[in-house]
């Protein structure tokens, strides 16, 4: 074997090697604005890809980016609008695989100069597969402090989309949230089987609310409707909409996108971008969410209660307190 091919085999079998640890990166892109893809299952308003959606805006306002999205996409026609967009040049493509993972993976490997950011329950695939998610479970849990604080009956009603772990970690830390305040604190735990139907959220609310429930966890659209009509509480989950329920609304917790986005972005651009989990960018301490702000409900929060969760959200922010994260379905207890 001659030298020559010796240094071609190996140059070789270091770039396998590198493809499959997920260190290879895609090249970088050197124009002024990023090309970006948004391809969403439900409405650009739904709690979830409004997230997504506002960050991509706002880099787009900067002069960053171009962005243009799909949304209402049917999980049958997933694949193909990757296809497309990616074909179309796309640089970044983000999105939600959660029920097309196989389908999206596929569409990655075929195209592996292209960047995909995906909400996803599995791991990056290399070298181009990435995944994110909203961790906002820090939040959560501070909300359900205030939730607890706030109810009189001691029953807690939680609305749910689908009993993923996405979702389930979100519900768990707010039940613990909820029980430091109040250890006998009970929850009816209801899951609607759909990410964006609020006449069926709104019923499973009313039939809480039937059994006594006052305060609401409102992690699907409908559910705040519900509180309002019955002179009940609600607890927001990802967006802050006390300003269309100021009576209602009592906190949320707020998930922002725009440490997830800006990071791919910018890894995009320099051609740093690989395979990995951007899931940690939600955390409080990236700024990538946080406890809204009270707003109409300022001071009306028992000022003990209020006391308690502020030297939690300072000691989560300090890394002295760590939230509990369970992936099991929530059930209820009541």
């Amino acid at each position: 074997m001659t030298t020559s091919t010796r240094r071609t085999l190996l140059a070789a079998g270091l770039a396998l090697a590198a493809a499959c640890s997920g260190l290879a990166t895609l090249p970088a892109h050197a124009q002024a604005k990023l090309k970006v893809a948004g391809i969403y299952t439900v409405p650009v308003e739904q709690q979830w890809v409004s997230r997504i959606h506002k960050a991509l805006n706002a880099a787009k306002a900067r002069g960053e980016i171009e962005y243009v999205f799909s949304e209402n996409v049917a999980n049958a026609d997933y694949e193909r609008v990757m296809r497309q967009y990616a074909e179309a040049g796309h640089q970044l493509i983000l999105g939600e695989v959660f029920g097309v993972e196989a389908a999206a993976r596929k569409v990655a490997r075929d195209y592996p100069k292209t960047a995909f950011l995906m909400g996803s329950s599995g791991k990056p695939q290399a070298p181009n597969f990435s995944v994110f998610d909203n961790y906002i479970q820090e939040p959560a849990y501070l909300t359900g402090m205030i939730a607890a604080g706030m109810s009189k009956t001691g029953h807690i009603g939680m609305v749910g989309g689908y009993p993923i772990p996405e979702v389930n970690r979100l519900m768990h830390a707010f039940m613990d949230g909820a029980r430091e305040i109040n250890p006998n604190v009970k929850f009816t735990v209801s899951f609607i089987g759909s990410w964006f139907d609020p006449p069926k959220a709104k019923e499973a609310a009313f039939a809480m609310i039937d059994k006594g429930a006052d305060v609401l966890y409102a992690e699907r659209f409908g559910v705040s409707d519900a509180a309002k009509e019955r002179g009940k509480l609600a607890i927001g989950n990802v967006i802050n909409t006390q300003d269309q329920y100021p009576e209602t609304v009592v906190a949320s917790a707020l998930w922002n996108m725009e440490p997830t986005v800006d990071a791919a972005i910018a890894k995009v651009k320099a051609g740093q971008f690989t395979a990995e989990d951007y899931g940690p960018y939600s955390m409080m301490k990236h700024k990538g969410s946080e406890l809204a702000p009270l707003g109409t409900f300022e001071g009306k929060v028992p000022a003990e209660v209020m006391a308690k969760v502020r030297a939690r959200e300072k000691a989560i922010l300090e890394g002295k307190f760590t939230v509990k994260v369970n992936d099991s379905e929530p059930k209820s207890s009541r």
